[in-house]
């Protein structure tokens, strides 16, 4: 009697014949388990004795479904060639767990494998069979859905992102009046910037950085005013469709206002899925060139355009490859090139370039809360790889790799920082301003330098932090704890009621949608036990529709209430207010 089959693994093993191609199916049988691969993997060497993590075992986790179906010795043999089938739902999340949990698709345990097989673009495929049923992590639906339906993987409204660019706009004009700032839709420039939408929400000053190189080059550029996420979601979720439809975008954006070069900030997946990827998923030829921002600044360097001066960047630097820009698209040397033109004391990480490891963010990992833990573990490979280098900053051309390294950084105690190569041109920049005659001065007013104790207006104060953003958390983790504040994280609602029940925290911000329990259900949670009622509460969501839904609770409401994205001085205002702390109160 045959076995039954679930709707969803039908589909799933349907929609695979019509995603095979030569390069996936060579791939699929061409492996010979020499296990080559096996010691290239992160995840192997961080567990060792656990056979479920090496390369070739989990490629037969799909390898088995491809022979079950569509190879013939599988359909003839299936017992001699260990061919599988897919039956329940149970199997789609065990199948889950392997393509999602266990790999971050860096490649390199392709560039490692005599036969060739590239494990990364079938493992993506295998994402991808599951997305279209809707089995996968909820960190990728949500971002998926903010990229499908807003525009941007973060979810930035246009009003918010139109707001920063204004904002730094006029910081950079009370610097420098004369600064032109950044055009927004200038029509026909030379150069269209486009950004990952992590800058606006988490680290705006890489954009005020490039737009005073961008300037500082004499430059005709602009930025889009919408269309403008360069990132691409479906990288990561093998979505093919999410994967055209967001490339599609930035390529008509560009040419509706008529931009002649494109060029890509520093985002290993967004540089691949822009440049290389995308023209293929959206189905167009692309009538402009791309480049990364990398060989923009390099250029202007080399050709005169700007000047630098190296000694503007003191200390000890490594420098950490991309996974995407390294392996799937040769960009290694000039990043090195150029970054030994902005500072003196550069030391190689070992192995570096295509047999770096990866920084453990790669693959949309960072959206995966779920698999925190294991990323974490994982990481030990990178961590040791960076404290060898003795160096004091690692810089990146990527920001999933600035978080992946910066969580890695706090998780084992590293005493280093990550920044960009935008960051450090811009630092080095040499700006020859005219002679100005001089004129009587007036003496400027005494700058009150804040006390210790106000500069550490959180000091002694414990905070828990939940949320299912890691970009979030370690945001608001930094700015809490630059303040002084001891930081606990969580991020999902079961993990967050476990940690306020451990930790005892003085105070808890807590999202309102997130994985398991969601915020609403942890808040009420908290406001019923007895044990955990005293706890205050600050709710930080980027849904401020379901605010009423906080408020309509039979219980007490927050002591506070922010809806995203908050900068850094929101953030300790708030804070300084529930804790009472502007009214004199000492912990």
């Amino acid at each position: 009697m045959a076995k039954e089959r679930s709707y969803k693994a039908q589909k799933v093993i349907d929609r695979m014949g019509k995603k095979l191609n030569r390069q996936i199916v060579g791939s699929l049988v061409a492996c010979v388990h020499c296990g080559n691969c096996t010691d290239s993997c992160h995840y192997v060497l961080a567990n060792p004795g656990d056979p479920t993590y090496a390369p070739a075992y989990k490629a037969d986790k799909i390898r088995s479904i491809f022979k079950r179906h569509f190879d013939w010795t599988g359909r003839l043999f299936p017992w001699w060639v260990h061919a599988k089938s897919l039956y329940t739902d149970e199997d789609l999340e065990e199948l889950k767990d392997t393509v999602f949990g266990k790999c971050t698709n860096c490649r390199r345990c392709t560039i490692n494998c005599p036969m060739g097989v590239d494990l990364a673009t079938f493992n993506r495929m295998a994402r991808g069979l599951l997305v279209s049923v809707g089995v996968m992590p909820e960190g990728v639906s949500v971002v998926s859905k903010d990229q499908w339906e807003i525009g941007n993987q973060m979810g930035v409204l246009k009003e918010d992102y139109i707001d920063t660019l204004e904002w730094l706009t006029e910081e950079m004009q009370m610097e420098d009046p004369k600064s032109p700032g950044i055009p927004i839709d200038s029509m026909e420039a030379d150069v269209v910037y486009s950004i990952n939408p992590r800058e606006v929400k988490y680290d705006p000053r890489t954009i005020s950085d490039a737009a005073i190189i961008f300037n500082a080059a004499g430059e005709k550029w602009t930025m889009p005013a919408e269309d403008w996420d360069m990132t691409n979601f479906g990288l990561f979720s093998g979505d093919d469709d999410l994967g055209g439809g967001v490339a599609r975008r930035l390529f008509e954006k560009v040419v509706a206002i008529k931009g002649k070069k494109l060029v890509i900030s520093e985002c290993g997946h967004g540089y691949r899925s822009t440049r290389c990827e995308g023209p293929n998923w959206a189905k167009q030829d692309v009538s402009f060139p791309m480049e990364s921002s990398v060989i923009t600044m390099l250029e202007y360097i080399k050709s005169g355009k700007i000047k630098v001066d190296k000694s503007k960047n003191p200390g000890k630097f490594t420098f950490h490859d991309s996974c995407n820009n390294a392996r799937s698209c040769g960009l290694t040397e000039e990043p090195r090139e150029l970054l030994r033109l902005v500072c003196d004391d550069f030391q190689e990480m070992y192995p570096n370039r295509a047999e770096n490891f990866c920084c453990t963010g790669g693959g949309g990992a960072m959206s995966m809360s779920e698999y925190t833990p294991r990323r974490l573990k994982s990481g030990k490979v990178k961590a040791d790889q960076l404290k060898a280098t003795g160096a004091e900053i690692v810089v990146t051309s990527c920001h999933n790799c600035v978080d992946g390294l910066t969580d890695l950084i706090k998780h084992y105690k590293l005493d280093m920082k990550v920044t960009q190569l935008v960051n450090l041109v811009a630092n080095a920049l040499v700006i020859e301003k005219p002679v100005e005659v001089p004129v009587e001065e007036v003496a400027a007013p005494v700058e009150v330098t804040p006390t210790e104790v106000e500069a550490l207006v959180l000091k002694g104060y414990k905070i828990l932090v939940a949320d299912d953003e890691p970009d979030f958390v370690t945001f608001v983790s930094t700015v809490l704890e630059d303040n002084g504040a001891e930081v606990v994280k969580a991020y999902d609602g079961n993990q967050a009621l476990e940690m306020a029940r451990k930790e005892k925290p003085d105070l808890m911000t807590l999202d309102i949608t997130m994985p398991g329990k969601s915020g609403i259900e942890v808040f009420e949670i908290l406001r019923s036990d007895d044990e955990l009622a005293s706890i205050p509460v600050c709710i930080m969501t980027g849904k401020p529709e379901l605010r009423q839904l906080i408020y309509e609770r039979a219980v007490k409401p927050p002591e506070g209430y922010v809806d995203k994205p908050i900068d850094e001085d929101s953030i300790v205002l708030n804070i300084r207010k529930i804790l009472e702390l502007d009214k004199g109160k000492v912990k």
